[in-house]
């Protein structure tokens, strides 16, 4: 793709500026025939009010997960679904959505179970190209069906389950609890201002740090730069990149958005994303947790 990396990203100073573009960048390269441009929305009802020209919907909760068992699509079903929305190991893929692109990181962590790491995720998301009056549209876009071959999905590098959250609960290392802190403390089982979703317990896994995803951000949506990051990240909580981390939050979601800023954006290169999370473990038989603000 042309003009990558994005010069306004590079001057960020992220580790990997190639994992971001700007708007500029994008309404500069919307017509590049190898771009795919995908909406991942929390409300799955935004596209159709109005999108970036030429973004196909991507909805987390049909085209991203198991019908059936809570986990993520197979290797015949990413497959379909790539093959659907045109896209090949040839294609560019830019994804973006509302809420400060939590699902959009989550798409992308999707993406690279199967190893597909072509990606990239627009700064600021939905929200910054409407603050910025860019054009929408409600047309949909249709391209042909491509022929990708999907690798097998691999979880092991970058995703958790209970048993490995577990042992890395009981070896002391890092973890980061994404959630907010009332969520943290276990004052809610649930967000603010969301309804409750059937967590039995309320608290934290023992030795987790509290940093609510959303600090990563800024006000118009985008990622706060590299120095600003490592303040939160390794100022206050103490992490360094050699470190063996799991995010954490309610389903998955929230953490994806920590995984990405603690991989791409700091270059950390073993993170992981529990994404049974607070849902799982806060219901889990024999499970410890705390509650309060001490880890």
């Amino acid at each position: 793709m042309p003009g990558l990396p994005d010069p306004a990203i590079v001057a960020k100073g992220y580790a990997h500026p190639r994992r971001l573009v700007s708007s500029d960048w994008l309404a500069a390269n919307l017509s590049t025939p190898s771009l795919r441009l995908l909406e991942c929305n929390e409300d799955v009802l935004l596209y159709d009010v109005e999108h970036i020209p030429g973004a196909q919907k991507l909805d987390w909760h049909i085209d991203l997960n198991d019908q059936v068992q809570r986990d993520y699509l197979d290797r015949d079903g990413f497959q379909s679904l790539l093959r659907r929305l045109g896209i090949d190991d040839g294609t560019t893929v830019v994804l973006y959505g509302d809420k400060n692109n939590w699902w959009a990181t989550y798409a992308l962590w999707v993406f690279e179970l199967f190893g597909f790491d072509n990606t990239l995720i627009l700064d600021g998301g939905r929200a910054k190209w409407l603050a910025e009056d860019r054009t929408t549209t409600t047309d949909r876009p249709s391209f042909s069906p491509s022929s990708y071959v999907a690798r097998e999905r691999d979880d092991s590098r970058i995703r958790a389950y209970f048993a490995d959250t577990r042992a890395h609960m009981d070896a002391g290392l890092p973890m980061v609890d994404v959630r907010s802190p009332q969520e943290y403390t276990g004052e809610k089982l649930h967000m603010p201002d969301y309804p409750q979703e059937g967590t039995l317990r309320g608290g934290h896994i023992p030795g987790a740090r509290s940093m609510p995803w959303a600090r990563a951000a800024e006000a118009d949506g985008s990622f706060k730069s590299a120095e600003a990051l490592r303040g939160l990240y390794e100022g206050e909580l103490g992490l360094t990149k050699s470190d063996t981390v799991v995010t954490y939050c309610r389903i998955g979601e929230r953490s994806s958005h920590t995984w990405f800023v603690l991989t791409y954006l700091l270059g950390y290169t073993n993170v992981r994303n529990y994404d049974g999370s607070w849902t799982e473990w806060g219901n889990a038989v024999r499970a410890p947790i705390r509650k309060g603000e001490q880890p």
